[in-house]
Parts: C-alpha cells; sequence; structure tokens
C-alpha cells in the first residue's frame, strides 16, 4: 500500500518536473535569442557611417550640372569607401557574435537532445499522468501511444506525446514572454 502510493505520487510529480525541465530548456533558448538580437542592433559607428554615406550620395546626386562631374564622382567614391567600411564593420561584429553566442548555443543544443533522449530512455514505457477520457476525447490514444497501460475511464499519456505537447506549449509561453 506504502510502496503503491508512492509510485503514484513520483508519477504524479513527473509530468510537471519535466514540463519545467522542458520549459527551463526553451526559455534559456528564447533567452540567448533575445540577446544576441539586442547585441546585434547596429553600433552607434555604424548608425554614424550609414548617416554619413546617405548624405554623401545626397551631395552627390544634387551635383548634376557638367562642371561639377569630377566633385559628384569623388563624392561617390567616398560614399563606396565608407559603404566597404560599414561591411566591414559589420562583418567582424557578425565574426564577434558568432564566437560569443555560437559557443553557447551548440551546448544549449546538445544538452536539449541528452535531455530529451534521457528522459525517453527513462519513462519508456511507464505511464507519465494519466487524464480523464472526456477532457481528450478523440486524441486518447494519441496521447497513450507507448505508455504501456491502459486504464477504465482514464487516458495514460506516454513518454513521447508528453515531451511533444510540453515542447509546443513551453514555445508559446517563450515566445509570449519574451516579444
Amino acid at each position: 500500500m506504502m510502496e503503491e502510493n508512492l509510485t503514484e505520487h513520483g508519477k504524479s510529480l513527473a509530468a510537471p518536473a519535466i514540463f519545467i525541465l522542458v520549459f527551463s530548456l526553451h526559455f534559456v533558448s528564447k533567452y540567448l535569442e533575445f540577446h544576441k538580437k539586442k547585441k546585434g542592433s547596429m553600433s552607434e559607428l555604424d548608425v554614424q557611417l550609414r548617416a554619413e554615406i546617405k548624405q554623401l550620395l545626397k551631395e552627390a546626386s544634387s551635383l548634376t550640372q557638367p562642371s561639377t562631374f569630377a566633385q559628384a564622382a569623388k563624392l561617390r567614391r567616398m560614399a563606396a569607401a565608407k559603404e566597404k567600411e560599414l561591411a566591414k564593420n559589420q562583418e567582424m561584429h557578425d565574426k564577434d557574435m558568432k564566437l560569443s553566442f555560437g559557443t553557447y548555443e551548440k551546448l544549449l543544443t546538445i544538452s536539449k537532445v541528452l535531455t530529451y533522449v534521457v528522459l525517453i530512455l527513462w519513462f519508456w514505457k511507464i505511464p507519465i499522468t494519466t487524464i480523464s477520457d472526456q477532457l481528450v476525447q478523440p486524441f486518447g490514444k494519441l496521447l497513450s501511444w507507448r505508455s504501456g497501460a491502459y486504464l477504465k475511464d482514464n487516458v495514460v499519456v506516454g513518454i513521447i506525446p508528453w515531451l511533444i505537447v510540453s515542447t509546443r506549449v513551453s514555445r508559446f509561453i517563450c515566445r509570449k514572454v519574451l516579444e
């Protein structure tokens, strides 16, 4: 009786624990993405270079007289040089971003895969939770896939469907929270 009660209590904690684990992995992933985009925005130097390029091209286009052709060409060459400098700055910035965030993203992806594999192996053929059959009427068989047990008026949820549902819900929540 006591042992049966403990296993039921453990099963009832498995579903929220798995959801919290999956949610935390997705939250960290979205948090890294958010900071990568935030740091990826233009720096002051890039904004200044863009303004200078725009001003040079505007001045060059205003010089349409044949006598000012050489001056307009000079301004266009200066704008082209500034564009090359801007491209070089952006390339360096992108390279720095890739170096700083790339390692964390790879580590996070590896940890996600390992976590999912360990959870699947650990809970294979073990029911994660039970849900009333009336709540999931058309999807009962789908949710009980590979759970290894069947109950009369309840649907037993297996690890793979629970991971899929947890992943979808955590992605939705993270998207709404971090936007």
